[in-house]
């Protein structure tokens, strides 16, 4: 066979394949067996634990007893799940493997963070419960695919709805009050030197950028803990490092004529391609295909930090919700327009706090997002919110403290090599009043994981896990 032939050859082969793939993913939409579950968080609110764990869950819930309130499970229909062939080559796998065998190891450490896009995907084989479809076939198979993104990539949304000048007053007034006044001061001391109308030089653009994307990581540092941030890339950049794509900030309009060229024009055009290269390109490729969202938030954070870091949050969920492609999902729709139908607001590390608090964590989470949350229900979206921990790091203890019956955790704090036992306070039900922040009442800690009897096939604790499962696949496994 020459060589042109062989080329001929794979190309046809390759064809088929895509053909048959393309057509198997029609055929399951079409069944309602395929879900694209989008899995996002705010910073440092255990992302990757959380997939890991929920991984872990379905794959070793064949014994039930994980899983009591997945209802497939309870109902004795689960069949089991296993890990399917990367569904997209162009998308990183995410990489279960490695960070499970890092949650369960001899010294088990939660896994390191992701920094992009990736995805994987589960079969979840099951006996289906209503009476035409145990006709069609005894076992049925929902195809669960994945998709891990960076919540700063997902703050980016709101900005396809600002121009450059816009978002430029929007950053200069937040950088007026809070942290923000304090951390941008280099960076604006930098800007303040450009004349906007200015020839503009790549040198002076990369300098002042530099300052932007500082001024930016000092705001999400672990002491300042503030999360609406935009743009995320400047933040995880992925295959972007380094490219003039990302080499703008926000700048004050000259007044006048824009001059062809000059400094403002430049940040505006690159503002722009941003917008349209990454972001919309972003939703366009990834966010408008998925089916179903979950946002993990960890609150005890950000009650830690401060109020200005609480409501910075509180911004930030609002804007996420703003963002959201609304209304029912049914058969035309998910072959051809997908929608968000289903929208899970978790408060994450609910073990961190003892177990009588955790319903003030979802009343809580409920409270910052009510309003944007209230336009989605009469969309026709259903939402949720829920305290768990994916994996369980402490146990809660009662004991009497002073004539009190307290309710205290014990654990390993993050750094610690002993476990302790301590009172981690108390999460307010509504918002935090001036006097809560004024007392310094938040000093909620981290914890590390616990050793897995088991190791990689033991069951991972957890908290709740089947609770967000049932919510979020129940409905498509009858």
């Amino acid at each position: 066979m020459s060589t042109l032939q062989k080329m001929s050859h794979f190309s046809f082969t390759d064809l088929l394949s895509e053909s048959r793939k393309a057509l198997n993913d029609l055929t399951h939409l079409a069944m309602d067996r395929r879900i694209r579950l989008a899995v996002t968080g705010l910073n440092q609110s255990g992302k990757t634990a959380f997939i890991t764990s929920l991984i872990h869950q379905l794959l070793h819930g064949l014994g039930g007893a994980n899983l009591p309130f997945f209802s497939v499970v309870a109902e004795n229909r689960f069949l089991g799940a296993k890990t399917m062939l990367q569904p997209n080559m162009e998308i990183p796998a995410f990489r279960y493997d490695q960070f499970i065998a890092t949650l369960t190891g001899n010294k088990p450490d939660f896994p390191r963070a992701t920094d992009g896009l990736s995805e994987i995907r589960l079969a979840i084989r099951f006996q289906p419960s209503g009476m035409i479809a145990k006709q069609i076939s005894p076992a049925a198979t929902l195809y669960l695919d994945i998709v891990d993104y960076p919540g700063e990539w997902l703050l980016d949304l709101p900005l396809l709805d600002l121009s450059f000048k816009a978002w430029s007053d929007q950053l200069f007034a937040f950088c007026q009050e809070g942290p923000r006044e304090r951390l941008s001061a280099a960076w604006l001391s930098a800007l303040g030197e450009l004349d906007g109308n200015g020839a503009a030089d790549e040198e002076t653009m990369r300098l002042v950028s530099q300052h932007f994307t500082r001024f930016l990581q000092d705001c999400r540092d672990q002491k300042t803990g503030l999360s609406y941030l935009q743009p995320g890339r400047f933040l995880i950049p992925g295959e972007l490092k380094d490219a003039p794509l990302l080499t703008f900030c926000p700048m004050a309009h000259p007044g006048g004529v824009v001059g062809e060229g000059s400094f403002y024009e430049v940040m505006e055009k690159r503002f722009e391609s941003y917008k349209d290269r990454v972001v919309r390109k972003f939703y366009q490729d990834h966010f408008s295909q998925f089916d179903r969202q979950i946002v993990l938030v960890d609150l005890q954070k950000a009650l830690n930090h401060g109020p200005n870091s609480f409501n910075d949050m509180q911004n930030a969920l609002q804007g996420i919700l703003n963002s959201f492609s609304y209304g029912h999902s049914n058969l035309f729709t998910r072959l051809f327009q997908p929608k968000i139908d289903k929208l899970l607001f978790v408060a994450t590390k609910a073990d961190h706090v003892a177990a009588n608090q955790h319903p003030n964590l979802e009343r809580l989470l409920n409270r910052m997002v009510v309003r944007p949350a209230n336009e989605a229900i009469f969309q026709g979206v259903e939402v949720k919110t829920l305290a768990l921990s994916s994996v369980v790091c402490t146990q809660t203890v009662v004991r009497d403290h002073h004539g009190r019956r307290l309710s205290f955790v014990k654990g390993r704090p993050k750094g610690r090599d002993k476990e302790v036992m301590l009172f981690p306070g108390e999460i307010p039900e509504s918002l935090p009043s001036s006097s809560d922040w004024e007392e310094s009442r938040f000093n909620f800690l981290d914890f590390q994981p616990p050793t897995i009897v088991g190791g990689r096939s033991g069951q991972i604790p957890h908290l709740r896990m089947d609770q967000a499962i049932e919510f979020l696949l129940g409905d498509k496994v009858l």
